[in-house]
């Protein structure tokens, strides 16, 4: 039997010779698929020189770039590269680009600060940037809010939307560890009968779309229970944390479900303080930013992201 499979133009399973593909001139494995027959091709050379350049780099990688772990450590590699020290020289850099104009944020007259259309131009795209990076995450990227958080591309605020208040609500945040911090809490309803809570529910959830019946026995609910922090007819805007329910941005939902839970959990949301993570220029700078999202016109906010590389 020769050892060349392609030396034989055909051959019989019955004399122990492999089936002989006459097209390839190569010999079957005598595996089959569903009528596929499998060749008995060579390996291909370019998967080959592929995994040989591979292992190639693999070992170059090893010798210059870190790789190894040590325990506690790692192998620094030839090069000596360090990502948190090159991140920390990449931060410091961009420190001090911004230093040329954030120091006068440190002193917060908005007003002024608004007017200078020069010093805007380059301080919003920087605050654009430190806003995904330290309020997108709750907030959303266009401040659009989500479950549990509120938006801020509107004109319905917790704690009051000027630039001063909401640079205040940034230093201490709310019912977070500052010892200043604002507090607000929704308290629990569970003491009122189901009947009662349902009816109130169901008026809550109907502010919104302007069906809820104000002569109700359920509005005189509210108007005992709920107008105290959320005002007459649910207008909110008292700068105690209760939000607006009128509007269509709840924080936790306006569904009639979700209100028979928040009336029977009660609701406390926590905003941490930034005062020790950021400091005071960049919290005005923040601050100033916000305030402007609800002013801007729809899409205005992305667009701030795109010049930031977002």
């Amino acid at each position: 039997m020769t050892t060349d499979p392609r030396a034989l133009p055909g051959a019989d399973p019955h004399t122990g010779n492999r089936e002989i593909d006459p097209v390839t001139g190569y010999e079957f494995t005598g595996h089959e698929w569903g009528g596929i027959k499998e060749l008995n091709t060579p390996f291909p050379k370019i998967a080959l020189l592929a995994l040989v350049l591979t292992f190639a780099y693999s070992v170059v990688a090893w010798i210059l770039l870190p790789a190894w772990p040590l325990g506690r450590d790692y192998t620094r590699g030839l090069l000596g590269l360090d990502q948190q020290k090159m991140a920390e020289e990449r931060l410091s850099d961009l420190a001090k680009l911004r230093a040329d104009w954030l120091y006068r944020f440190e002193n917060p007259d908005f007003d002024a600060l608004a007017s200078d259309a020069a010093l805007m131009a380059v301080a919003m795209p920087a605050a654009a940037r430190l806003y995904q990076d330290n309020c997108a995450a709750c907030h959303g990227r266009d401040g659009h809010g989500g479950p549990g958080y509120p938006v801020l591309h509107d004109d319905h605020w917790l704690w009051g939307g000027t630039p001063e208040q909401i640079a205040l609500t940034l230093q201490v945040g709310i019912n977070a560890a500052h010892p200043e911090t604002r507090w607000a809490e929704m308290p629990t309803f569970d003491w009122m009968d189901r009947a009662e809570r349902v009816a109130l529910a169901e008026y809550v959830a109907a502010l919104p779309t302007g069906a809820a019946n104000h002569e109700s026995e359920a509005a005189m609910l509210f108007a005992e229970n709920c107008a105290t922090c959320h005002g007459e007819g649910g207008i909110g805007g008292l700068m105690n944390g209760a939000p607006s329910l009128v509007d269509d941005a709840v924080i936790y939902g306006q569904d009639v479900q979700t209100i028979m839970e928040t009336l029977r959990r009660g609701r406390r949301g926590v905003m941490p303080y930034w005062s020790a993570r950021i400091s005071e220029a960049k919290i005005n700078v923040l601050a100033l930013y916000v305030a402007r999202l609800a002013a801007r016109p729809e899409g205005e906010a992305t667009q701030a992201q795109r010049e930031t590389g977002e």
